[in-house]
């Protein structure tokens, strides 16, 4: 009879209470399934003897075996539907607590209720009234006592080992507090354990945040990686501006620990914090920019439900204006390009992430003429995004003829084919170096802005530039350049010490144009803010010191001298041009400089005909002529 109960008894609490749990997981919560039935048996005589003084007449001795059954079967069934056999107690919290106080208050007024209704009726017991508040009190103590000592042991026996990295936590507000719950419970898993806090607030220093000492301000963060022998310096301050983040991330460069970083509050969900949303800084975290905000409203009224086109869609910006154009739902979305592999990449991820969305690859060279007016007359688009160029400055130096025809006559022909089939917007994506341009990649784009504002003044279409700089990450930046010379192992290549270039993330820049094109009217030419302007050669060393290296130690830099078309520094605006601000504050709308347009047409029809006659890989004089009539500012560097 005795095995049949226990046999019963194991198989209920095995399915009832644990059912679908893992087997590790079952094993724990079982452990405090038998400590609660002790606790509540306990709880039961402790109320007993409180209420007679430890001498319990005879009349109420007999009714405890009652009330212990009672209270057992209530109080563990109320614990089974307020869930507290699934809960994780390493990380018991108020919130826990709180859990258990109502579950046992509840069992309190059902264990009365029943009490009346049965125990009096059916078996004439008595249980003193005072005997019920005794037992919530204890009761209450006993499992919240239970729940907390098992999370103290699990922290006291999480404690520093020596394949453990030593941590610095800048931040010893709420975001550093979770990081140091998480990394104490997950210390040996994750490597990582926290032993000092860094806050700027006075208020602090000095004093134990969840039993870690703040030892300084942002200041003192090298002495302190040398004093305490860190390994890892996590920033957990996500809701500091950019500018703040990027300041302290400057200080911490100084040293030799691993940078890591806890993302925006937007991303840590529920208060709690992963290890894994700790992450590595990256490069844009050096800009100190604050994330752009678009007005979405805007750009859905343009582009929802209509049909856009996308030149150059396999690119960085191509297809990452795809990505962005594809959240405010087109009607139909389609990508044209040269490369075959980039636009089955793109076209596949797009209908991957939006399958509502109907999109197509078009294989075509905007070069030629009759293929891209086949493609407008069979498709109509309303807006077309145009990102298609030849960017990369010293190969278009080798190669002038070809960025001359791609960059400007195959602009040429998207444009006028958007003005003939009556698209409704037509946005250039052009650079920062059509300014006072030195290379050919610059003057070409800068007839492309010029030919497109010219077109603007007899079209019903509105055509925009939106003119911006270099762009981390893309196809032809410095960075992916960088990384790799780095794993590598060196050197690391850098044109001349004194370089300077604007930078932007690929997300941000496509952001802002999608913006832009929302607000144009018409012959504009939007200038974005690129915030400050980067050294080269910084750039590169704090590449190698966020790959844990150390700049001229483990990996050398090596200048190279400058390249063919480039320049010390590039300008947003000419002096003649000058700019007004626009709604949105990353952007600016640069006024045209009053250059003639008169025999545009006229200089690019003798233009297109030299360059067919002389397609070398040095430019004729009678070219070079042409390009010095259509942009008086170009000079050729070939230094």
């Amino acid at each position: 009879m005795f095995k049949f109960s226990r046999d019963f008894l194991l198989i209920f609490v095995k399915n009832w209470f644990f059912g679908g749990i893992d087997m590790r997981a079952k094993r724990g919560f079982l452990l405090f399934f038998i400590v609660d039935v002790f606790i509540i048996f306990s709880s039961v005589l402790i109320s007993y003897l409180l209420r007679f003084e430890g001498n319990i007449p005879t009349m109420y001795f007999n009714s405890i075996y009652y009330t212990v059954i009672l209270f057992e079967c209530t109080t563990l069934t109320v614990f089974y539907f307020f869930k507290l056999y699934r809960q994780i107690w390493q990380y018991a919290s108020i919130t826990d607590i709180t859990l258990i106080v109502k579950a046992i208050t509840i069992s309190l007024f059902i264990n009365f209720l029943l009490y009346l209704m049965i125990l009096i009726t059916l078996f004439d017991t008595v249980i003193p009234t005072s005997i019920f508040f005794l037992f919530w009190m204890t009761m209450g103590i006993g499992i919240c006592s239970s729940r907390l000592v098992f999370r103290f042991v699990r922290e006291r026996n999480t404690k520093i080992q020596p394949f453990h990295k030593k941590a610095l936590i800048v931040g010893a507000g709420s975001a550093g507090s979770l990081v140091v719950k998480e990394l104490k419970l997950s210390g040996r898993s994750a490597l990582i354990y926290p032993v000092a806090f860094i806050d700027d607030n006075p208020s602090k220093l000095n004093l134990k945040v969840m039993g870690i000492p703040v030892v300084g301000t942002v200041k003192d963060i090298p002495h302190q990686v040398k004093k305490l022998d860190i390994n890892t310096i996590i920033i957990a301050i996500p809701s500091a501006p950019r500018r703040k983040i990027a300041n302290v991330i400057n200080i911490c460069k100084q040293t030799l620990a691993q940078i890591k970083l806890l993302p925006s509050v937007s991303d840590i969900l529920n208060g709690k914090v992963s290890i894994n949303m700790i992450r590595d800084v990256h490069v844009e975290d050096l800009l100190g920019r604050e994330p752009v905000k678009v007005n979405l409203e805007e750009i859905a009224g343009y582009v929802t439900n209509k049909t856009v086109l996308v030149t150059g869609a396999g690119g960085s910006i191509g297809s990452e204006l795809c990505r962005q154009i594809s959240k405010f739902k087109p009607k139909k979305l389609f990508l044209l390009g040269h490369g075959e592999n980039s636009l089955f990449i793109i076209e596949n991820e797009l209908k991957k992430t939006f399958p509502d969305v109907v999109c197509k690859s078009i294989i075509a060279s905007i070069q030629d003429r009759k293929r891209i007016e086949n493609v407008f007359s069979s498709h109509h688009p309303d807006v077309v995004f145009h990102a298609a160029a030849h960017k990369h400055v010293p190969l278009m130096e080798s190669n002038p003829a070809e960025a001359i025809k791609n960059n400007v006559f195959g602009t040429k022909n998207i444009a006028e084919c958007a003005h003939q089939f009556g698209a409704e917007r037509f946005v250039l994506i052009s650079s920062d170096k059509v300014v006072n341009p030195t290379s050919i990649m610059g003057v070409t784009k800068r007839i492309a802005e010029t030919f497109v504002q010219y077109l603007d003044e007899t079209s019903n279409t509105k055509f925009v530039s939106v003119r911006f700089g270099n762009v981390l990450e893309s196809r032809g930046s410095v960075v992916p350049l960088f990384k790799q010379q780095i794993k590598e192992g060196g050197p690391v290549t850098v044109t001349h010490p004194d370089m300077v270039r604007y930078f932007m993330t690929i997300p941000e820049a496509v952001q802002l144009v999608i913006q832009a094109g929302a607000i144009a009217q018409g012959g504009e030419i939007f200038v974005l803010d690129m915030g400050q302007p980067v050294k080269i050669s910084k750039l590169a060393r704090d590449l190698i010191r966020l790959s844990g290296l150390q700049p001229d130690k483990d990996v050398k830099i090596e200048y190279t001298g400058i390249r063919p078309g480039e320049k010390l520094f590039e300008e947003l605006l000419t002096s003649e041009e000058l700019t007004t601000t626009t709604k949105h504050d990353l952007i600016y709308v640069a006024k045209p400089s009053g250059q003639s347009q008169a025999d545009l047409l006229k200089i690019l029809t003798e233009l297109e005909q030299a360059i067919s006659v002389n397609s070398s890989d040095l430019l004729s004089h009678e070219v070079k002529t042409y390009l010095a009539q259509l942009v008086p500012t170009f000079t050729q560097n070939h230094t």
